[in-house]
């Protein structure tokens, strides 16, 4: 259920380049209602006309050359590369932002690298920037949808209210719900997806799970290492397929169903893996070897802080797309640890405030539109919709 452009889109941008052509031609001023209006990302790449607009994106990178987009390792807090979705990796479909001297120590990458992944609302001239389309003079930069040169770094992560591009269509029966209401109405969403068998599941967190800055390896979930892709299987130091709702919680084991959904398997180290067996999730503990900035005890597991967010929002929607209705067990969340076999899996209020504390970020985002778009064609509404956790068990 991919969103699709409203019927006349490219006739759309075409007129609004004309429209500004003319304006310029014409030493006419933008009207006060268009101007309001951000661009997309896609409308300012096609109007490179030099007149002053408000654009909206998502930050993906900091541009270095007309071809070249940065991730991570950003050299300087000149320049922002934005796009019209938060996993966008080809620069064609990329806005080049240049940000001036009084924008630089709030909105540079540089200073401020948890800006990936944020979507913003930049206002300047629609100007060639890197010989690439562009944005040069920029005057103003705001988190979406807040106005004003700053006060925030994003719309729609965290523990508060936002808004996604699937909102129209794949979560348009869900929107303005809350409690079971909600979750009634997102499991009957997302449960409508294609099931991988054990195997396959290999060859997706190949792709899912893809380290950003070298496509040879994944990124472990818990340690967080950067490991060759074909270096997997059950030996010492290789990585395996960490089932983050422990598989025995539920008794679901590998079977084509819940033990294959890649919404919750992740690469990880065999031995961190074993660490963690069927534990819990809560904070505390002595720290697990190969893992740093991981806690264990005897009932309970805590990831790393940057991850944190990552697995609350994993077991969320395991709670919520099996209820018992497929054959499978109905897995909910509880405020305990040392579950066991039980169908259930803690500690809750640890879990939303995990999720509270570690915002998504384009890693996170990335995973979840490859999971949709070539493999199990299902989302995790938790990343989409982070404040949905606390609207249905807040």
């Amino acid at each position: 259920m991919t969103p699709t452009a409203p019927t006349g889109r490219r006739r759309t941008t075409s007129w609004l380049a004309l429209a500004s052509a003319l304006v310029v031609l014409l030493g006419l001023s933008v009207p006060a209602s268009e101007a309001a209006t951000p661009l997309t990302v896609a409308q300012a790449v096609a109007s490179q006309d030099g007149t002053s607009r408000s654009v909206r994106g998502y930050v993906v990178g900091q541009p270095t050359a007309t071809s070249t987009v940065v991730r991570s390792g950003f050299p300087s807090d000149y320049a922002l590369a934005i796009a019209d979705t938060a996993s966008e990796t080809g620069t064609s479909r990329m806005l080049y932002v240049q940000l001036p001297t009084a924008l630089r120590s709030q909105w540079g990458l540089k200073t401020n690298p948890t800006l990936l992944g944020k979507q913003v609302d930049v206002t300047g001239a629609l100007a060639a920037y890197f010989s690439h389309p562009g944005m040069t003079g920029t005057s103003t930069i705001a988190a979406a949808g807040t106005g004003g040169t700053g006060g925030g770094t994003g719309g729609g992560t965290g523990g508060g209210t936002g808004t996604s591009p699937w909102d129209g269509t794949y979560y348009a029966p869900a929107i303005g719900k809350t409690g079971t209401a909600l979750k009634s109405t997102l499991h009957g969403i997302i449960d409508d997806q294609t099931k991988l068998t054990y195997d396959q599941v290999w060859t997706a967190l190949k792709d899912t799970d893809q380290d950003p800055n070298n496509t040879n390896n994944v990124i472990e979930i818990y340690s967080g290492r950067s490991i060759a892709k074909s270096d997997n299987g059950g030996g010492v130091d290789q990585w395996n397929r960490e089932h983050v709702w422990a598989k025995s919680h539920g008794d679901f084991g590998t079977a084509t169903g819940p033990g294959t959904d890649v919404h919750h398997l992740r690469p990880e180290d065999v031995t961190v893996n074993s660490t963690r067996g069927n534990l819990d999730f809560d904070d505390g503990g002595s720290a697990v070897s190969q893992c740093t900035g991981c806690l264990s005890d005897a009932d309970s597991f805590a990831p790393r802080d940057a991850v944190k967010g990552d697995v609350a929002r994993m077991i969320f929607y395991m709670a919520v797309r099996y209820e018992g209705d497929d054959g499978w067990a109905n897995l909910e969340m509880n405020n305990s640890v040392g579950n066991g076999s039980a169908p259930s899996i803690g500690k809750l209020s640890v879990l939303l405030q995990w999720n509270a504390q570690d915002p998504v970020d384009a890693f996170e985002m990335r995973r979840n539109d490859r999971i949709f778009e070539a493999w199990q064609h299902n989302r995790n509404p938790f990343v989409d919709h982070p404040e949905w956790a606390a609207a249905i068990w807040g």
